[in-house]
C-alpha cells in the first residue's frame, strides 16, 4: 500500500511516529518526506494490519494536522524487511 499524507506533516516528527506505529503493527516498509511538504508511506502486511495503519494515518501523531490521505496500491520488494525512515 502506498499513502501520500498532506497537511502539517513535516517538522512534527510524523516520520518517527509513523515508523513507531508500523513497527507496533508488524508492518514492513518505509516513510519519507516529499519536497511538496507531504509525507509518503509505503507499507505491507496483513489486511488487518494495513487497515489499522490506514486508520492511524488519517489522524497521525498529536502535533500533526492531517488534511488528506491518498491511498494507492504498491508492492514492496521482497528484500524489504522492517520499517525504515528514508531521507
Amino acid at each position: 500500500m502506498l499513502a501520500r499524507v498532506h497537511g502539517r506533516v513535516q517538522g512534527v516528527s510524523f516520520r518517527y511516529y509513523t515508523q513507531s506505529q508500523a513497527v507496533r503493527l508488524g508492518l514492513r516498509g518505509w516513510v519519507r518526506n516529499k519536497q511538496d511538504g507531504s509525507v509518503e508511506v509505503c507499507f505491507a502486511g496483513s489486511e488487518n494490519q494495513i487497515t489499522m495503519m490506514k486508520q492511524w494515518l488519517q489522524q497521525g501523531p498529536s502535533y500533526a494536522r492531517v488534511e488528506l490521505v491518498e491511498f494507492s496500491s504498491a508492492t514492496l520488494s521482497e528484500s524489504c524487511s522492517g520499517f525504515s525512515i528514508r531521507y
